[in-house]
């Protein structure tokens, strides 16, 4: 088994949202999810060869297992781009769980990842929600609450400001139990700092230690939503400040930013 550790959507160089990517790993899900159990990292992603210079990408967090993580993504971008050598073309991987097609690009020191937008479950969504979920009975949006998808469905919710936004302590059980009941994979909470610049925390994890430093398919998400290009910062106050871009570019929503190796001890 051959396991790469790598940083991701860092904003500067030692900066960034942990994957572990690994190749001939254990075989079965029972395998995999036991091994995710056991890392201090937040993801880990399988690759799977398969026919025609496919990948298969099996992705797993310590609490379960997911159709897709884009920062596990961009970590086996890293991975294979970095033995494929400076001349590589694209590459293209598949989800395990759901066969959705991913195309990845290296563009200088950042790596993107190409996706559709996808359907959301038909659920009920509004403001009395959101409040609800994050346990804020005054809360007040800035716009009315979303589903929105790129391959892992996410409930959006744009708050004031930034004090609002790191105040924020939710009952993540609450979210997550709602969130299972429903398809939903928790909430994305963002505030507008800027000219299609946002923040944003991710609400998915039971454990708080566990808060995404960056999540690429809530950005992924929110562009599919807003249907423009975006900058967002996350992971700031948690101590690895991480920066995500996206792009509209054929009708495919490009999600990236810089993807680094980190050496074997």
């Amino acid at each position: 088994m051959q396991v790469h550790t790598v940083r991701c959507f860092g904003a500067a160089a030692g900066h960034g949202n942990v994957a572990l990517v690994i190749e001939e790993g254990p075989p079965t899900p029972e395998a995999r999810q036991a091994f995710a159990r056991a890392q201090p990292h937040p993801a880990c992603v399988f690759l799977d060869p398969g026919l025609q210079r496919y990948w298969f990408a099996d992705y797993y967090y310590p609490h379960a297992r997911s159709p897709l993580c884009l920062h596990a993504t961009l970590g086996a971008a890293q991975v294979l781009f970095a033995r494929a050598g400076q001349a590589a073309q694209d590459i293209v991987l598949a989800t395990a769980m759901r066969g959705q097609p991913l195309r990845l690009c290296r563009q200088a020191d950042n790596f993107f990842v190409a996706l559709q937008p996808q359907s959301v479950p038909e659920v009920a969504v509004d403001g009395a929600l959101a409040a609800w979920l994050l346990d804020q009975p005054e809360l007040t949006l800035t716009a009315a609450p979303v589903l929105a998808s790129v391959g892992s469905p996410k409930l959006l919710l744009e708050v004031l400001d930034r004090a609002t936004l790191h105040a924020l302590r939710p009952p993540l059980d609450r979210i997550l139990d709602w969130g299972r009941a429903h398809g939903v994979s928790g909430c994305y909470v963002v505030c507008r700092i800027g000219e299609d610049v946002y923040e944003g925390r991710n609400f998915n994890h039971l454990d708080p230690a566990m808060e995404d430093r960056a999540t690429g398919v809530a950005a992924g998400a929110l562009t599919a939503h807003l249907g423009r290009a975006i900058t967002l910062h996350q992971g700031g106050a948690l101590g690895a400040s991480c920066l995500i871009r996206t792009r509209l570019e054929d009708g495919a929503i490009l999600v990236g930013g810089r993807a680094e190796a980190v050496p074997a001890n």
